[in-house]
């Protein structure tokens, strides 16, 4: 129990039934976590800059914010039994962000882009662990792109909401979609979330890559050229995107339509790709060119936002190893949660 809260503190993802001993305090090699339970949120507080290491696994904490998330589902809360009056008076609103779970196409190490391949059965699970972390943040709207591995995700992660609300894809490609896929009951309205798929949050298109396998492009075109085209900014592959082309289209897109609904009060949750998703945390974060190219998303990994005062505070992963605005779960984090997981598990 205490590392599933401590797992939620790290996350800033409110969970009910967690951290039940508030003030609890413990200590990681040379470095403590309190954390406070209040209501349904969990602030996590580290008392001192340190590191964790063993022989195969290191992480390097820095001090997080001390301020608590304070959004959640009004279902969840006994106190609050007017949802919608709620939602009208909340100052703050939330933004989920969620690289899609693991795609065949990742399991086979080939470049995906933008074609469309769903997900593995770990994407499945991934994508259905990742509706338990955010059972309890509300939802109001779902931001999917155009393929159906980030669709794929959404619709099984909203299957683990306490709301129970039926995610429904808005079909508003032609009048007649609109007129087939119309809901005539008012209640069952009011028990579903729209979902809007948009191909601007689509993965980066990677051009003459798409389908080959990545050691093999490697080999061939030699890792240094091959990293270029992955990691540079500006620079596409042969016939394909470079991130900045990505983010053009990316990031104009949340400010046009995802950043008005939040600003109108509406919980939003976005299920896109590594790309995609990045270009959008380099304006939230106001990152560097440099910054998000060392920037990494895992699968299946949420992010939270909160939405206040016409500014965005993360609420996400722990801050990476080395470089500044790294904070998704990495492989050594990975490794750090597991061994974690023993730890307390003793």
């Amino acid at each position: 129990m205490a590392a599933v809260s401590l797992h939620q503190a790290f996350g800033a993802i409110q969970t009910h039934g967690f951290c039940n001993e508030s003030g609890s305090q413990q200590r990681f090699g040379n470095f403590s976590v309190k954390l406070v339970s209040k209501g349904f949120g969990v602030d996590v507080r580290l008392l001192k800059r340190g590191s964790c290491s063993s022989s195969d696994w290191k992480l390097h904490v820095i001090q997080a914010s001390t301020s608590s998330t304070s959004v959640a589902d009004p279902v969840s809360s006994p106190s609050n039994n007017n949802i919608n009056d709620s939602r009208k008076k909340s100052s703050e609103t939330a933004l989920i962000l969620i690289r899609h779970g693991e795609s065949l196409w990742n399991e086979k190490n080939l470049f995906t882009g933008c074609v469309d391949v769903p997900l593995t059965k770990k994407g499945v699970e991934e994508a259905i662990e990742a509706g338990k972390r955010i059972s309890n943040i509300p939802v109001d709207m779902i931001y999917t792109s155009a393929l159906i591995r980030a669709q794929m995700t959404a619709m099984l992660a909203m299957t683990q909401h306490r709301r129970k609300k039926v995610p429904i894809i808005m079909h508003n490609e032609s009048e007649q979609a609109k007129a087939w896929s119309q809901i005539f009951s008012e209640d069952t309205k009011k028990q579903s979330i729209p979902v809007i798929a948009a191909w601007q949050l689509n993965e980066r298109m990677y051009g003459e890559l798409q389908g080959l396998n990545k050691q093999e492009t490697a080999d061939k075109y030699g890792k240094e050229q091959v990293h270029e085209w992955r990691r540079s900014y500006d620079i596409p592959p042969p016939n394909g995107e470079s991130l900045e082309m990505c983010a053009e289209r990316a990031v104009a897109y949340f400010k046009e339509n995802i950043e008005p609904q939040l600003l109108s009060g509406k919980h939003v949750m976005i299920a896109a790709h590594g790309n995609s998703l990045r270009s959008i945390i380099m304006y939230l974060d106001k990152l560097t060119s440099q910054e998000v190219i060392s920037l990494e998303l895992s699968t299946g990994i949420p992010m939270l936002y909160i939405f206040k005062e016409g500014k965005f505070i993360r609420r996400g992963s722990p801050v990476g190893p080395t470089e500044a605005g790294v904070y998704a779960y990495t492989r050594s984090l990975a490794l750090y949660r597991q061994k974690l997981d023993e730890m307390m598990s003793h």
